[in-house]
């Protein structure tokens, strides 16, 4: 019998402090109706821009894990992965991945490693191979524009005109996904919002949305973007309404958030706006990039 709930592996790190990683993943696509089971790649204190964070890392237990679930027979419609503990994970992904999925399961790799023109305190320089690689397996890629550039041999840029960012797409669609999706882009046309492109290299067509910008910074928020995206494309929304769809929930979070003076550690306040993600699509202010 089909699952009546559509399954998600989500294969990510559980920060115990700081809304990000499996603590958004697992409300987010949850509350849009799907079941996580979620692959813990590491337990941290908190994320790791907190000073002082404390990471366990999960490598040796996941190859366990993963054999349980095969005994299991389990099947999943979408698999999501994240933040990886180790260089060696990126591999077990990789086998996972092949194991599990079918030409009907969505593959969606976040290749979280870097931001702001430098990988993450716990990531070794191997990790950009590593996570390239795991990126040639997934149907949808969501690299930052930092990770873009490493990911891509190249320079974290401080300016692109729109013929650079469907460059940069089509160079991406080049390692095997589909549908390539660059985020935090310092696009010269859209000064004063932060902006997605993605690339459907299917049809040949490339897409914007955004949201503006607010005058200071969170975390989290590229989990929150790519968790909407996987949920609302396995609930069979287009590229561009997924899009859409996600960055409107990050601008609602941060909107709810930002009202707020004095929260600890620029965290999105996200338990205020999950419940706008049963509202129905209204409007689109996705463009169509010529």
């Amino acid at each position: 019998m089909k699952n009546p709930v559509p399954r998600v592996a989500a294969i990510h790190d559980l920060s115990g402090y700081g809304r990000c990683s499996l603590t958004v993943v697992i409300p987010i696509l949850s509350t849009m109706g799907f079941e996580v089971c979620p692959l813990p790649t590491a337990v941290l204190s908190t994320h790791t821009a907190i000073e002082g964070f404390k990471l366990y890392d999960l490598t040796d237990q996941i190859p366990s894990f993963i054999d349980h679930w095969k005994a299991l027979n389990i099947r999943f419609d979408a698999i999501y992965s994240g933040f990886l503990g180790s260089a060696k994970q990126a591999e077990m992904v990789g086998d996972f991945i092949k194991f599990f999925s079918t030409p009907n399961t969505l593959v969606v790799v976040d290749p979280v490693m870097a931001d702001f023109g430098k990988l993450y305190a716990s990531m070794p320089p191997e990790m950009v191979g590593e996570m390239k690689k795991l990126s040639c397996l997934a149907k949808v890629v969501t690299p930052n524009i930092t990770e873009a550039a490493f990911m891509l041999g190249r320079e974290v840029p401080e300016s692109l005109t729109p013929e650079q960012v469907k460059d940069w797409l089509k160079a991406l669609a080049d390692l095997g996904p589909t549908f390539p999706v660059i985020t935090s882009l310092p696009l010269t046309s859209k000064q004063g919002r932060s902006t997605v492109a993605a690339y459907n290299a299917e049809d040949g067509r490339f897409w914007l949305a955004g949201r503006p910008e607010v005058p200071s910074q969170y975390h989290g928020t590229g989990d929150i973007f790519s968790s909407v995206l996987t949920g609302s494309l396995l609930q069979g929304d287009s590229l561009p309404i997924a899009l859409d769809r996600s960055c409107q929930f990050v601008a609602s979070a941060i909107q709810v958030t930002f009202g707020y003076s004095g929260l600890d550690h620029h965290e999105i306040l996200l338990e205020r706006a999950l419940n706008t993600l049963h509202a129905p699509v209204t409007y689109a202010s996705y463009e169509l990039l010529p």
